[in-house]
This record gives C-alpha cells, structure tokens and sequence, in this order.
C-alpha cells in the first residue's frame, strides 16, 4: 500500500491545466486535487482499528470516484488519461480491500 501513496503523491504534484470549455473546471480540478491529496494524507494516519480502516478506506474510494468525475470531464489527452488511471486504480485497489476485509463495517 506504500507504494501506491508514494505513486499517488507523485501524480499529484503535477499542475493541472483545465481543458474543457466548461467555466468550473479550473476550480473543480483544484478541488479534486486537493481532496485527493488529503485523502493520501488521511490514509497515512488512520487508526489501527479494523472500523477505523474500514472507515478511512470507504473515504478514500468516495474521494477517488469524485475526482475521477472531474478529471474526466474537465481534463483532455494524456494528462487525462494518467490522472484517471491513476485515480481510478487506487478505488481499485481501497474496493477489493473493502470487498475483503470490511464485511459489514
């Protein structure tokens, strides 16, 4: 799990350009980008309690589908492309830990 906050952390240090026509998207791309970076932050100091993961993982995968909206709709090309994979990898990856370990909590 290490590795994908050190990979998330790396991508968000990116600039973000806004390329759709749509007037809200310079600030809903900072807004992803900052929720997104204190959703790592959040998964960095979550308790050791299986409700506290479970609870802090369910956090994360909302976080990461919000962004993804947005960067699918304000974002374009390859920049698009990497931020979605990125995002949408990591809900990936918090699902399947839900789906396994968090079984009604």
């Amino acid at each position: 799990m290490r590795i994908s906050l050190c990979a998330a952390a790396f991508l968000l240090a990116a600039p973000l350009g806004a390329h759709a026509t749509d007037g809200t998207c310079a600030r809903d791309l900072l807004v992803a980008q900052s929720s997104q970076r204190t959703a790592i932050e959040r998964l960095e100091t979550i308790g050791d309690s299986e409700a506290d993961r479970c609870r802090g993982w369910r956090q994360h995968v909302d976080t990461m589908r919000r962004a993804a909206t947005v960067y699918g709709r304000c974002l374009s090309g390859s920049e698009r492309s990497e931020r979605l994979a990125q995002v949408q990898g990591s809900e990936k990856e918090f699902s399947e830990l839900l789906r396994s370990r968090c079984k009604g909590r």
